[in-house]
């Protein structure tokens, strides 16, 4: 039980619920001027992104933080809810608007015109254009995988806990944002990559993902991480801590690849059969079946 009851204040229990509520406001916003069928959309999408947010609580605030010190897989396990899962549940909930909306609407308007015309956030646009911009997103993505499991990176981060949390699991998150958003709708944000270039982006990833696994276990005979060799209390080898760990990482790419995929190939299909359908529609002739002159019977 002692495993169990490892709990932690995180700073980011405040920011999730400054979160929550701003996005409520918002949504109540938009709900005073949206349809009830469009407000209820809203809503359900509403309990992806709480749901996002409640992943990253779990990864930093519940045992998984605490014992992540101490065994490598448990930390693999926080890397993955903090850059797969939790990034994939908020894009999915597409919080944007109702965040924008709790704005008042002149300092919305403010805002909104400093960002996209002001000439001081030029730089910040031609960032957001670069990181957003389908084949990048995909890379950043798992340049940052890889290099944080690195042995100088990863001890670095587990020595320096300012490391850790604001460069480590913030580029873990922030990566995986812009990775997922390349994957699935999230209005009013649209994935640039084609249904090819989100299948390519998938199956890539899964493949560095599955040889960062087989470095760690297969292609070794030790330990990468010296701050694992010497953990007081722990019994469990360094070097089959990380094997576990690896194995972790090998099949929860399994958990969000393949239906990832199969969703990507299912809405390739049927926007194609849509299309194909409308392509009928416009060219084929249409008369209707009753003028339609019957052969004569032999």
């Amino acid at each position: 039980m002692r495993y169990l009851t490892q709990w932690s204040f995180d700073p980011f229990v405040v920011v999730a619920a400054v979160l929550v509520a701003w996005h409520e406001k918002g949504l109540a916003h938009l709900a005073r001027q949206s349809r009830p069928a469009r407000s209820a959309e809203r809503r359900r999408r509403s309990l992806l992104f709480y749901g996002g947010l409640a992943v990253l609580l779990l990864a930093v605030a519940s045992p998984i933080d605490y014992w992540a010190d101490d065994y490598f897989f448990v930390h693999m396990i926080e890397h993955i809810l903090i850059m797969f899962f939790a990034p994939f549940l908020i894009v999915a909930g597409a919080p944007w608007l109702p965040i924008l909306h709790a704005l008042p609407v002149s300092v919305r308007r403010r805002v909104g015109r400093a960002v996209l015309l002001g000439s001081w956030a030029r730089p910040l646009r031609a960032l957001g254009r670069l990181l957003t911009s389908g084949a990048v997103a995909v890379v950043v993505f798992n340049v940052v995988m890889v290099a944080w499991h690195l042995p100088g990176p990863f001890d670095l981060a587990e020595t320096n806990q300012g490391v850790h949390i604001w460069l480590m699991h913030a580029s873990f998150f922030v990566s995986g944002v812009i990775f997922w958003l390349q994957i699935i709708p999230s209005y009013p944000l649209k994935p640039k990559l084609s249904a090819m270039g989100k299948i390519g982006a998938l199956v890539s990833t899964n493949v560095v993902m599955f040889v960062l696994a087989m470095a760690l276990s297969i292609f070794t005979s030790h330990s990468w991480y010296s701050v694992y060799d010497h953990v007081p209390g722990v019994s469990l080898s360094p070097f089959v801590d990380q094997q576990i760990g690896a194995a972790i990482l090998w099949i929860c790419g399994d958990f969000w690849a393949l239906p990832a995929l199969m969703w990507v190939i299912r809405t390739a299909v049927e926007e194609e059969s849509a299309g194909t359908a409308l392509v009928d529609r416009l060219l084929v002739h249409r008369a209707p079946l009753h003028s339609v002159p019957k052969m004569p019977r032999a």
